[in-house]
């Protein structure tokens, strides 16, 4: 039996008492190996560890295929919003991301600006996308 999405390898980063984790996965069944046309979804979620409040401004992502070529997204908030976390509250989306190839990675961060107005880039670590083998 062929199962609809198959898990990769996620991170975990904590920058300024943001922590981000990313739970990525491959999606079988919106992809076309055939046309070299490799759906794979991620799941983000950024929680307030720290004791300062922190409203999410920007992101920034790097995805880089297996043939090595990269490319850079940027852009205004996540899926459309702007979440603010006061210590101990968490934020969660998900979202997805093409490749031509059958593995590859993205990685990271997100602009966060405090009470203060000042800014500060809390870290995406690099997270991987594999297929586990389907071609």
């Amino acid at each position: 039996m062929t199962t609809a999405v198959h898990k990769s390898r996620g991170s975990d980063a904590v920058t300024e008492g943001i922590r981000v984790t990313v739970d990525p996965s491959f999606d079988e069944l919106q992809s076309d190996p055939e046309r070299e046309r490799f759906i794979f979804a991620y799941r983000v979620r950024m929680t307030n560890e720290g004791t300062e409040a922190a409203s999410l401004k920007s992101r920034s992502w790097r995805v880089v295929d297996a043939d090595g070529t990269s490319h850079d997204v940027e852009g205004p908030g996540v899926v459309g919003q702007y979440p603010q976390l006061a210590p101990g509250e968490s934020f969660e989306y998900s979202s997805f991301c093409p490749l031509p190839t059958s593995w590859g990675t993205m990685e990271g961060h997100f602009v966060f600006v405090r009470p203060d107005e000042s800014t500060f880039h809390a870290r995406v670590a690099r997270f991987f996308f594999a297929t586990n083998g389907v071609r």
